[in-house]
């Protein structure tokens, strides 16, 4: 099912976005669509849904409080016991215990990936400036 919408663009803006359809070779609304769901926050179905509710929340930050999450990383104890418990998987000398503890490692750094990826997405989407790649900490 599609939906209908009016917009009111300024003469420059469909000036622009015309040229770019016919430059692509794509129907201007087809280009418009694209654009508007490209920019926007993913959607949340994607992550587990006991986080959705923290996620949401981040839409209400400021541009500082998002960056910090952004920039935010797992702290140094946990990184260094995550890859104990890593290697001592990897050479099958973990307890049961020691793997509930890992899983919960890994569950805690990847919530805390997605929050990261959910705040650089809102950051972009507002229109701010994101860091190249590799400037990015992923841990």
């Amino acid at each position: 099912m599609t939906q209908s919408l009016t917009l009111v663009l300024s003469d420059d803006l469909y000036r622009y976005l015309h040229e770019i359809a016919d430059l692509t070779r794509q129907p201007l609304g087809e280009l418009i669509a694209q654009s508007v769901k490209g920019n926007l926050p993913p959607r949340l179905t994607d992550a587990p849904a006991e986080m959705h509710p923290a996620l949401l929340a981040m839409q209400q930050l400021s541009e500082a409080e998002l960056r910090q999450i952004a920039s935010s990383q797992v702290p140094a104890e946990q990184q260094r016991r995550h890859h104990e418990l890593l290697e001592k998987n990897a050479e099958e000398e973990i307890s049961g215990q020691e793997r509930v503890e890992l899983a919960a490692l890994r569950t805690s750094a990847d919530r805390l990936m997605l929050r990261k990826a959910y705040a650089w997405s809102l950051l972009r989407w507002r229109g701010y400036p994101l860091p190249a790649r590799n400037d990015i900490p992923v841990y």
